[in-house]
């Protein structure tokens, strides 16, 4: 399959794409013994023969992961202030990965990391609307007025958040608990709607991502995904690409390796 060599190069563990493109561009990469300075080349990794600096490409197989996110983590490959990254959790990975989408370093729950960057760039994309579930603890007793402006949308600084589901509501004088079901998830989007409903946000952890959930997944561990989870994810991104180009269909019905039922056009 031709793929650009600058993908190649950084899912290979290079670098980043930006800076395997300036090794490209300084001439330090060769396919087939011939130097390309091009970033426009596409190689088929499997038939060629890719060196920088001398030294044999191997084409990265894709990995993905499935990580509990502690608290003061964030989730970037590089950070100048040199925080915690939760792609550190992952260990005895050499191909480079990366989180698919943000939970900020006050937050925590699931977040897939994987190498796999055309995966990643589809589902990331606050357009391609993967519905997530966070469970929220917040100060005070949560109203029905507040539960109703948040899932009619409130007024933040970009304008108008989208409407979210408030579900599984437990509510007390000095703290309540509930989930928040939401397709858009800008930065800091659910602190900022609760602290425009006047609560101060306790607990802010995210349970799922589509449908995939692991409540047996304790915080600071993670695992593989299994291949029917992995199929889940490809099954929302060809979803995606239909959509986009207008040829979307009716969801078809499977059976994953376990026997559970899977509508493959539906949010993971």
């Amino acid at each position: 399959m031709l793929e650009r060599l600058q993908k190649i190069l950084a899912e290979a563990g290079v670098g980043s794409r930006r800076e395997c493109e300036k090794i490209i561009t300084a001439g330090r990469v060769t396919v087939d013994g011939k130097r390309i300075a091009s970033l426009g080349t596409t190689v088929d990794a499997e038939k060629s023969e890719i060196r920088c600096d001398g030294s044999l490409i191997q084409k990265q197989r894709k990995i993905y992961f499935l990580l509990n996110k502690p608290r003061g983590y964030v989730c970037t490959n590089r950070d100048e202030l040199d925080r915690l990254k939760a792609v550190d959790i992952i260990k005895n990975v050499t191909q480079r990965i990366y989180t698919i989408g943000r939970l900020d370093k006050e937050s925590e729950g699931l977040i897939i990391l994987t190498n796999d960057g055309d995966l990643a760039n589809t589902l990331s994309h606050p357009k391609h609307e993967v519905r997530k579930t966070y469970f929220v603890e917040v100060d005070g007793y949560l109203t029905d007025a507040a539960i109703k402006a948040l899932e009619s949308g409130v007024w933040l600084s970009f304008g108008k958040t989208r409407p979210v589901r408030v579900q599984n509501v437990r509510r007390g004088r000095q703290r309540s608990r509930f989930e928040m079901v939401l397709k858009e998830g800008r930065n800091r989007e659910i602190r900022r709607m609760l602290v425009d409903c006047n609560y101060k946000v306790r607990i802010l952890r995210r349970i799922k991502i589509g449908n995939l959930h692991d409540p047996a997944l304790k915080i600071g561990k993670y695992r593989k995904l299994a291949d029917h989870e992995v199929a889940r994810l490809y099954a929302i991104a060809k979803r995606v690409d239909a959509k986009d180009t207008g040829n979307s269909s009716p969801p078809d019905v499977q059976r994953t390796q376990r026997g559970h039922r899977v509508e493959t056009g539906k949010d993971l």
